[in-house]
């Protein structure tokens, strides 16, 4: 058991930062606690430049939320082709994306009610 419980912000500024430490593009972060009947209540949406990047960020994000608050996901799926990665952080859904399949699947635009903040990155993408 756990400590302290870790706020949801704390979780999400860890996994942010997991993605910049290898320069995951175009970060969204999906606000879903207004919306009824949802699995979560943020999403976290980035993608890289092919399965090596997608991958790379998946383990820095696992890195960096296992060393500072000893938290792994709940599940992980995807990392297999690194297409799509999916990480169920419980309350924190993180999605990474190659390109080209975030375009096709649209997230952000299935889930059009959140409030969507887009993260600026510390470096060009």
């Amino acid at each position: 058991m756990q400590k302290t419980k870790t706020s949801a912000d704390e979780l999400i500024a860890l996994i942010l930062h997991g993605i910049e430490e290898v320069k995951g593009v175009d970060i969204n972060l999906l606000d879903l606690r207004e919306i009824e009947n949802t699995v979560c209540d943020y999403f976290i949406i980035c993608n890289g430049t092919s399965n090596t990047h997608v991958n790379a960020i998946v383990s820095s994000i696992q890195k960096t939320v296992s060393k500072a608050i000893h938290d792994k996901p709940w599940h992980v799926e995807g990392s297999e082709n690194a297409e799509w990665v999916l990480m169920d952080y419980v309350n924190v859904v993180v999605h990474v994306f190659q390109k080209h399949i975030r375009e096709f699947y649209d997230i952000e635009g299935l889930w059009g009610d959140a409030k969507v903040t887009m993260v600026e990155s510390s470096y060009n993408s």
